[in-house]
């Protein structure tokens, strides 16, 4: 059982960052589904004329953005543990 907050912490980022990569794979899908829908119509993508950057790019950009804070954070969590600690999480994963 993880008893340390700094586990925990580590237990939840790690989850947070999963749900984090699995919206991002639904954004790239949505994007993909949307520049095709767009095309079949002949439409352009209004915002992306203006900006060069679709609504899109800037959701997926930032999730991105998000996952490596995620990383960064973890990789800081685990530098703190001891062997102990990370032997006894690496069961719970």
């Amino acid at each position: 059982m993880i008893t340390s907050e700094r586990q925990r912490m580590l237990l939840e980022t790690v989850s947070a960052r999963d749900e984090a990569r699995t919206f991002l794979r639904a954004l790239e899908e949505a994007k993909s589904c949307s520049e095709k829908h767009l095309a079949e119509l002949g439409q352009p993508d209004h915002l992306k004329v203006v900006t060069g950057r679709s609504a899109m790019d800037n959701a997926i950009a930032s999730t991105r953005r998000l996952i490596e804070t995620y990383e960064r954070v973890l990789a800081e969590l685990k530098a703190n543990l001891c062997d102990e600690d990370l032997a006894l999480l690496a069961e719970t994963c």
